[in-house]
C-alpha cells in the first residue's frame, strides 16, 4: 500500500481517521490514540508484506532490550551498543546484501549458491532508525524508551515507515506521550499532504512515463537527445517522487501532532554538489554525518578517507548493486575535491555558472544511479556524450513538445515557491493578522481541493504508481 493509492486515500485513511478521532474522544491522553496508530501501522505494513511484519516486530523487540541494556549497563554499555548495532546491520546485510555478495564472489571464481531473498519494504529506514535510537541512548542524547508499545510506535509509525524520512527518536520522544494537535497543525498537515500527493501523481508519475519510454527499453536505439531528455526526466521524477513522499509523511505526522524534520530543501537550487547533498535526503545525510563521519574523525583527521567511506556507504545504502557503489564513489570524489577548490573560490564565481555546474554533475550522477547493469550504463553514457548512432529522432522531440506543460511546471516547482509566496503574503497583509489568516486559509483550501481533484482523475486507471524509494 502506498499513499498515492485510491484504496489508501478513500478506505485506509478514512478508517484510520475515524478510529483515531474516536480514541481522542474517549480519552484525553495519548495512550489510546497511540494504540490505534500502532494497529493501523502494522496493518499498513502487513498489507503488502504480511510475512515481513514479523521481521520488523522482531527487530523492535531486540532493539527494545538492547536499548534497556545500553541505558542500564555501566561496565558493558559499549559492548551492548556494539552488539545492538551489529544485530541491526546483520538483519540488513542478510536481506539486502547477501545475494549481491554471493553473486560477486561467484563472478570472482568462488562457486557458491546465490540466495534469492526478497527485500522487505522499508527495511533500510527502520533499521537506521533503530541504530540511531541505540546510539542516542548510549550518548545520553535521548531517553531510553521503557514502554515497548511506545518504541513500537516510533519504529513502525506508518507515515514514515516504508520510505522515510529517517526520524531521530529525540525528535518525537516527547510527542509520543505528550503531543497536542491544534487546528493549525491539521490545516498545515493536510495542505502538506496534498502538496506531496500532487508532486507524486501530477508530476513524478507523468515524468516516469518519459524516462521509461526513453531509458527503460531499446537502449540500442537511444539518441543523444533521447539520453539527455530521458535522464533529465528521471532527475525531476526522482525528486518529485521522493520529496513528495516526504511531504506526505510530514503532513500526516503534523496532523497527528508529530513534527518531523524537513527532508528536502529545494536541492536543485544548489550551487555546489556539497550544497546539493545538504539539501537532498537531509535525514540520511545527517545520519551518516553524526554516526559515521564524525566518529571516524570528521574534519579532524583522515578527512579524505572519512568522506569516501561515508559516500561508499551512502551508495550501498541505496541498493545492492555495483552501480550504486560507483554512484557513491562518484559523489564522494566530487565532494572531496570541492573542499579544496570550489568551496574556497565560491564567492568569486558567478552564481549561474555554479548552478549549471551542479545540475550537470547531479544529472550525470542520476545516470549512474538509474542503470544497474554495466552494458546499459555504457550504452547510455555513449549516447549522453554524443556517441549515439543518431543525434535525435521523432520520439525524443515529441516528448518535449507534447508534454511542454509538464516540463514547465516541473522546472518551476523546483524553486522555493512556498517560501516566496509566504513572504509575499506577509508583506501584503502582515503576519498573523486577520487578513493573513483568512488568505492563508483560502489558499490552503483552494490548493488542496484542486490538487485532490487532479490526483483522483489521474489515479483512476493508473498503472505506474510505485514510489522509487520503497525499494531501498
Amino acid at each position: 500500500m502506498v499513499f498515492s493509492d485510491l484504496f489508501f486515500l478513500f478506505a485506509f485513511l478514512p478508517a484510520f481517521i475515524a478510529c483515531y478521532v474516536m480514541a481522542a474522544a474517549v480519552e484525553k491522553g495519548n495512550a489510546l490514540k497511540n494504540a490505534v496508530l500502532v494497529a493501523f501501522s502494522l496493518l499498513f505494513y502487513a498489507w503488502g508484506e504480511p510475512v515481513y511484519v514479523f521481521l520488523m516486530l522482531a527487530c523492535v523487540v531486540a532493539n527494545y532490550f538492547f536499548g534497556l541494556g545500553v541505558s542500564r549497563a555501566r561496565r558493558w554499555r559499549k559492548l551492548t551498543l556494539a552488539l545492538g548495532i551489529a544485530a541491526n546491520i546483520a538483519v540488513l546485510g542478510v536481506f539486502k546484501y547477501a545475494g549481491f555478495i554471493a553473486s560477486t564472489l561467484c563472478s570472482w571464481g568462488l562457486p557458491m549458491g546465490v540466495p534469492d531473498i526478497p527485500l522487505p519494504i522499508g527495511i533500510s529506514f527502520y533499521v537506521f532508525q533503530s541504530i540511531s535510537y541505540l546510539v542516542d541512548v548510549h550518548r545520553r542524547e535521548s531517553p531510553v524508551q521503557r514502554s515497548f508499545p511506545n518504541l513500537l510506535l516510533y519504529i513502525s509509525m506508518f507515515p514514515q515507515l516504508i520510505a522515510g524520512p529517517i526520524v531521530r527518536y529525540g525528535t518525537i520522544a516527547h510527542e509520543i506521550t505528550h503531543r497536542r494537535t491544534s487546528a493549525d497543525d491539521v490545516a498545515a498537515g493536510m495542505t502538506r499532504f496534498m502538496i506531496g500527493l500532487a508532486k507524486k501523481v501530477v508530476l513524478a508519475n507523468q515524468l516516469s512515463e518519459i524516462s521509461d519510454l526513453l531509458l527503460a527499453n531499446n537502449l540500442s536505439q537511444l539518441t543523444t537527445t533521447g539520453a539527455w531528455i530521458g535522464i533529465v526526466a528521471f532527475t525531476l521524477q526522482i525528486y518529485y517522487d521522493f520529496s513528495g513522499y516526504s511531504d506526505m509523511a510530514i503532513g500526516i505526522g503534523r496532523c497527528l501532532g508529530f513534527h518531523f524534520l524537513e527532508n528536502f530543501n529545494h536541492p536543485y537550487f544548489c550551487r555546489t554538489i556539497t550544497d546539493f547533498w545538504r539539501r537532498w535526503h537531509i535525514s540520511l545525510g545527517s545520519f551518516f554525518r553524526d554516526y559515521v563521519y564524525i566518529p571516524m574523525g570528521g574534519n579532524r583527521r583522515h578527512q579524505a578517507v572519512n568522506i569516501l567511506t561515508v559516500w561508499l556507504l551512502t551508495g550501498l545504502w541505496h541498493g545492492a548493486s555495483w552501480n550504486f557503489v560507483i554512484w557513491g564513489a562518484y559523489f564522494g570524489i566530487i565532494v572531496m575535491v570541492e573542499k579544496y577548490t570550489i568551496l574556497k573560490l565560491r564567492s568569486r564565481l558567478l552564481t549561474p555558472l555554479l548552478h549549471l555546474y551542479s545540475l550537470l554533475l547531479v544529472t550525470a550522477g542520476w545516470g549512474i544511479f538509474y542503470f544497474d547493469d554495466f552494458a546499459s550504463l555504457h550504452t547510455f553514457f555513449n549516447a549522453f556524450f554524443g556517441m549515439a548512432p543518431t543525434f535525435t529522432n521523432f520520439v525524443s522531440e515529441s516528448v518535449l513538445t507534447d508534454r511542454f506543460w509538464l516540463w514547465a511546471v516541473a522546472l518551476v516547482f523546483c524553486m522555493p515557491l512556498r517560501s516566496w509566496a509566504d513572504r509575499l503574503l506577509h508583506k501584503l497583509t502582515g503576519r498573523h493578522t486577520a487578513a493573513y489568516n483568512a488568505m492563508l486559509f483560502v489558499s490552503r483550501l483552494s490548493f488542496s481541493l484542486v490538487a485532490l481533484a487532479a490526483c483522483i482523475a489521474l489515479l483512476v486507471g493508473a498503472t505506474n504508481n510505485a514510489f522509487i524509494y520503497t525499494r531501498f
